[in-house]
C-alpha cells in the first residue's frame, strides 16, 4: 500500500473512532483464552459446549420423553403466543423499511469512508445461500402442493384442485418464504453489522443492546444473550442438516433406482443419512478452514449458478407460458392479499392448520435469525443502510418468488393435467413424504436423471454453504466478537455440527430438537422487538454526530495529498484536497 493510501486510511479510521465508537477501553476479544490453535472467550465457550453435550445427551437418553416435553411446550407457545408472532413480524417489516427510507439511509455500514468488502454479486450468492437456498430446494414443490391439496385458511372460500387454488397456493408459499422473513434477517443484519463496525464492538449479539446495557454487555447479560444464540445457531443447523439429509437419501435412491435410472439401489435409512452427514461435514470443513473468500464465497457462488442453470433448464423444458402465467398471477394475488395475510391469525374465523404453519415459519425464521443475521452482517461492510435493506429485504423474495412459481407451478400444471392425484402428489403421499416431490417432478420432464441429479448436488452444496456460514457465525459468538478467528476454531465448530446432527438422528432426537430450537424463536422475538428500538437509538446517535459542527470541523482538518471522500448523511460526497472542498452526489 502506498505511503498517501495509509495516511488516508488512518486519519478515516481515526475519524471513525473518535467520533463515532464509545468511550470504552474494551475490545472484541481482549479477555480470551489463546492457545493449542484456539482464541476463545473464557465463559461463552466452555458453557456453551458443555451445554450442548448435556442437550444431547439429554434428548437421546430420555428420548420420546423428551419429544414429547419439546411438542408440549412449541404447542402451548404456539397457542397462546401465535398473535404476538405475527405482530412481531409486523413490526420488524416496518422497521425496517423505516430505517432504510428515512434519513438514516445514506448512512454507511463501517463508517464515512468504509469500502465494500465483496462485489454485489459475491453479496447477494453468499446472503442467499446462507439464507434459505436449501429451504427452497425442499419446500419448493412439497409447500405449494399441500397448499393445491388443502387450500389455506384465509383462501378458504376456493376449491381445492382447480386452477384458483394453484394460484392461492402459490400466493401462501410466497407469503412464507418472501418479504417477512427477509426483513426479520435484515433487521438483525443490519444492527448487527451496525454496531460492530461503525462502533467497534464486538461482533455478537450482545451488542445491540449497547445504548441500553452499556459496558455491561461484557458482563453476564451479555454471556445469556451470547449462550442463548449459540444454542439456537448450532441446534437449527444440526437439525436441518440431520432432517435435510434425508432428501439427498432419497434423491440419489429415487434418481439412481426403479424410478429413473434403475442402476444403482441406494439404500434409505438412518445409516445411510449419518454416512451422507459425514461426507457433508467434511467437505463443509474443507470449506470453512479455506476460510470466508476463499470456500464460503465460492461455494455460495457455484450455488447461484447451479440454481440458475436448474432454473433456466426448467423454463425450458418444462410448461414454459404456464409458469410465467401463474407467476404473474401468484405475485398478483400475493400482492393483492398481502395485508390480510400478514395480519391473519384465524381467530374470527377457520384458519384450517395454514396459521399453524405460519406460525411455525415465524418462529423457525426468528430462531435462525442471529445465525443468517450475524452471517449477512459479516459480509456487509461498506453499504449504506438504503442499499443494504434494498439488497437484502427485495431481491432475494424476488428470486424466491421465481424459483418457487418455476418449480411449484410446474408440479401444480402436472397435477391439474392428471385424473385425480397426479403423479407428484402420488410421491409425496408415499412412504418418503416432503422428501420426494422435487425429484418426481422433475422425471416428468426430459433429461429427468440428469436434473434430478443436479437437485441432488444442489442440496449437498447447499448445506455445506449452510454449514460454514454457521461456523463461522459460531466462532464470532465464542471468540469474544472477534472479526478473525483461528482455522483450527473454524474447523472444531464444523466437525461439532457435524457431530450433533449425526449423533441426533442416529438417537432419534433430530424432530425434538427441532421442536425445542423453533421454540427459541418466543424469547428472540421479544428480544427482537427490543433491538428495533436500541438501532433506532444507534442510527440516530450516528446521524446527530454527522451533522455535527464537530465532525464537519474534522473533515476540514484532513488536510492530505490524495483526495479523500467522506460520505455525509445527505448523500453527499465531500471530497477534500489540500484542504480544498468540493461536493458531489454518492
Amino acid at each position: 500500500m502506498a505511503k498517501n493510501e495509509e495516511t488516508t486510511d488512518e486519519m478515516s479510521s481515526g475519524l471513525q473512532v473518535d467520533l463515532f465508537h464509545p468511550d470504552s477501553d474494551r475490545e472484541p476479544g481482549d479477555t480470551n483464552i489463546k492457545g493449542y490453535g484456539f482464541d476463545v472467550h473464557p465463559v461463552v465457550f466452555p458453557v456453551a459446549l458443555g451445554i450442548i453435550v448435556l442437550f444431547v445427551a439429554a434428548t437421546i437418553l430420555l428420548g420420546d420423553q423428551a419429544e414429547s416435553a419439546y411438542t408440549w411446550l412449541f404447542n402451548t407457545i404456539n397457542s397462546t403466543f401465535g398473535w404476538f408472532y405475527i405482530l412481531a413480524v409486523n413490526i420488524f417489516i416496518v422497521t425496517i423499511l423505516y430505517f432504510a427510507f428515512s434519513k438514516y439511509g445514506n448512512i454507511r455500514i463501517g463508517g464515512v469512508e468504509a469500502e465494500k468488502e465483496f462485489s454485489d454479486f459475491s453479496w447477494m450468492a453468499m446472503l442467499f445461500s446462507a439464507g434459505m437456498g436449501i429451504g427452497l430446494m425442499f419446500f419448493s414443490v412439497t409447500e405449494p402442493l399441500g397448499y393445491f391439496q388443502s387450500v389455506p385458511g384465509f383462501f378458504r372460500d376456493v376449491q381445492p384442485g382447480t386452477g384458483k387454488a394453484g394460484a392461492v397456493a402459490l400466493a401462501q408459499t410466497f407469503f412464507h418464504w418472501g418479504f417477512s422473513p427477509w426483513a426479520i434477517y435484515g433487521l438483525v443484519g443490519l444492527g448487527l453489522a451496525f454496531f460492530s463496525f461503525n462502533r467497534g464492538l464486538p461482533l455478537t449479539f450482545r451488542s445491540i443492546f449497547w445504548p441500553l446495557l452499556g459496558e455491561r454487555i461484557y458482563g453476564w447479560p451479555g454471556h445469556i444473550i451470547d449462550l442463548v444464540t449459540v444454542f439456537a445457531t448450532l441446534f437449527g443447523l444440526a437439525t436441518s442438516l440431520g432432517l435435510g439429509v434425508a432428501q439427498v437419501n432419497t434423491g440419489l435412491a429415487y434418481v439412481g433406482g426403479d424410478a429413473v435410472l434403475g442402476m444403482v439401489d441406494v439404500p434409505v435409512g438412518t445409516g445411510p443419512q449419518v454416512l451422507l452427514i459425514v461426507g457433508i461435514t467434511l467437505i463443509a470443513t474443507a470449506s470453512v478452514a479455506a476460510g470466508l473468500d476463499s470456500g464460503v464465497k465460492r461455494l455460495s457462488t457455484l450455488n447461484l449458478y447451479l440454481m440458475f442453470i436448474m432454473l433456466g433448464f426448467l423454463l425450458v423444458a418444462g410448461p414454459t407460458l404456464f409458469i410465467a402465467g401463474s407467476l404473474v398471477e401468484a405475485v398478483g394475488t400475493y400482492a393483492n392479499n398481502f395485508l390480510g395475510l400478514t395480519f391473519f391469525t384465524g381467530t374470527l374465523g377457520d384458519g384450517g392448520g395454514t396459521i399453524g404453519t405460519t406460525v411455525f415459519y415465524w418462529g423457525w425464521w426468528i430462531a435462525w435469525s442471529p445465525f443468517v443475521g450475524m452471517f449477512i452482517a459479516r459480509i456487509s461492510k461498506g453499504r449504506t443502510v438504503r442499499e443494504f435493506v434494498i439488497g437484502v429485504l427485495a431481491l432475494p423474495a424476488l428470486f424466491s418468488f421465481i424459483w418457487l412459481s418455476t418449480f411449484g407451478g410446474a408440479g401444480i400444471f402436472l397435477e391439474l393435467g392428471a385424473q385425480g392425484n397426479g403423479p407428484v402428489i402420488s410421491a409425496m403421499n408415499g412412504p418418503n413424504g416432503s422428501t420426494i416431490p422435487m425429484f418426481a417432478m422433475l422425471n416428468q420432464f426430459p433429461l429427468g436423471a440428469i436434473s434430478g441429479m443436479l437437485a441432488t448436488l444442489l442440496v449437498i452444496t447447499f448445506f455445506v454453504t449452510s454449514s460454514d456460514s454457521g461456523s463461522l457465525v459460531v466462532d464470532h459468538l465464542t471468540s469474544g466478537g472477534k472479526h478473525d478467528v483461528p482455522k483450527v476454531q473454524r474447523i472444531f465448530w464444523a466437525l461439532t455440527e457435524g457431530a450433533v446432527a449425526a449423533l441426533l438422528l442416529w438417537g432419534g432426537g433430530l424432530g425434538a430438537l427441532q421442536t425445542a430450537a423453533i421454540t427459541t424463536g418466543l424469547p428472540f422475538a421479544v428480544i427482537l422487538i427490543l433491538m428495533c428500538y436500541t438501532v433506532y437509538l444507534g442510527l440516530q446517535n450516528e446521524y446527530e454526530i454527522l451533522e455535527s459542527e464537530q465532525f464537519a470541523e474534522r473533515v476540514q482538518d484532513m488536510d492530505l495529498d490524495d483526495d479523500v471522500g467522506v460520505t455525509r448523511s445527505d448523500g453527499t460526497v465531500t471530497d477534500i484536497k489540500g484542504g480544498a472542498d468540493a461536493e458531489g452526489t454518492d
